[in-house]
């Protein structure tokens, strides 16, 4: 059954309910909050599921990489709108390094300051 979003007229309370098709144009709505019956049906957004790989086309625009080795701020910003987007916990190692980008820092900059950061600690089999 499909939900339809209203809000009351008269009481401001933003509310759900559930309606059949057959239901929508027959059954009086009322809200829930105060029971009156002056209400509006809201018009909501409209979400689109997208796959992994055309939110990253989405957001990078291959122009705009032009020359970006040359622009840590622009890089970090880059950054920054890809880790939102992928809705991924990430680990606190990317903020810092986005955060130095975004401050201007060159990526040689920081890898010299964060002479760990992408190392291995996993404490693989390397070692028999």
């Amino acid at each position: 059954m499909p939900t339809y979003d209203f809000i009351c007229l008269d009481c401001q309370q933003r509310f759900d309910v559930f309606l059949s098709y057959n239901e929508y144009d027959s059954k009086t709505v009322t809200c829930t909050n105060c029971g009156s019956e002056n209400v509006r049906r809201r018009m909501t957004k409209v979400r689109i599921a997208k796959s992994e790989e055309s939110r990253i086309e989405s957001m990078v625009d291959p122009s705009a990489l032009e020359g970006m080795e040359n622009d840590p701020k622009a890089m970090g910003q880059m950054m920054r709108k890809m880790g939102k987007e992928m809705g991924e916990d990430l680990p606190p190692e990317f903020d810092d390094v986005v955060d130095r980008l975004e401050a201007g820092q060159s990526p040689e900059e920081i890898e010299s300051a964060l002479p760990d950061l992408g190392a291995d600690t996993s404490g693989g089999d390397d070692e028999l």
